[in-house]
């Protein structure tokens, strides 16, 4: 299992590498914006994350897509059946490479946040409340959004999987805006992620290599 995690890793270096990348400029924009509070201007670092955030978003499907597809380009799991490993753990290889590529986003994020509020945030509970239920949700944004790649990943053609994604991952962002980082936004990721993780299963299950 470690041997597939490390050969999907190495084939998806490209989106750890900008992963780190915009998680970088996304901790500048933070501390930047963390400086100016008070003085009127964090509303343009906000302005400014936008973007990125939706990049990040828009390169999670992404790597889903182009880890399926590639797969059924390449005969990658054809392959790998004549060796000792099932699809199942093929299949379970690439979602811990996913989730470790969407780590690699939160956890900076994180540490520095809480270093933040440690230097210029009072302990006040609630805020503490608030500032994990955000990162809740954007990890399960992203899971949700990298899961809709997998799923859409898996067919022959190319164009098609690529404008879903586009457009459900513009829909999902958008549900933050509407419901906010509360329990509904994250029971509606969470369905989205388990119904995309199944059809994904069985698709890539019962598929001929």
């Amino acid at each position: 299992m470690f041997t597939l995690i490390k050969r999907e890793i190495c084939d998806n270096i490209v989106y750890f590498i900008g992963a780190a990348i915009l998680t970088a400029i996304l901790i500048a924009i933070v501390i930047f914006m963390a400086y100016q509070i008070g003085r009127g201007d964090s509303v343009v670092y906000i302005g400014l994350s936008l973007p990125v955030i939706v990049i990040l978003m828009i390169g999670f499907s992404g790597m889903g897509v182009s880890q399926m597809y590639t797969d059924r380009a390449r005969k990658i799991s054809a392959f790998l059946s004549i060796l000792p490993v099932s699809r199942n753990q093929i299949l379970f290889a690439r979602i811990v490479t996913g989730i470790l590529a969407i780590l690699t986003v939160i956890l900076p994020l994180i540490a520095t946040c809480m270093a933040l509020r440690y230097l210029f945030a009072p302990p006040i509970p609630v805020l503490s409340g608030i500032f994990y239920d955000i990162f809740i949700v954007v990890f399960l944004l992203g899971f949700a959004c990298y899961c809709l790649g997998l799923m859409t990943g898996w067919t022959t053609n190319k164009i098609a999987p690529a404008m879903a994604c586009f457009v459900l991952t513009f829909i999902l962002a958008s549900l933050i805006i509407v419901k906010g980082f509360g329990p509904c936004i994250k029971g509606i990721l969470i369905l989205f992620i388990v119904a995309c993780l199944t059809r994904t299963w069985q698709k890539y299950t019962s598929t001929s290599l």
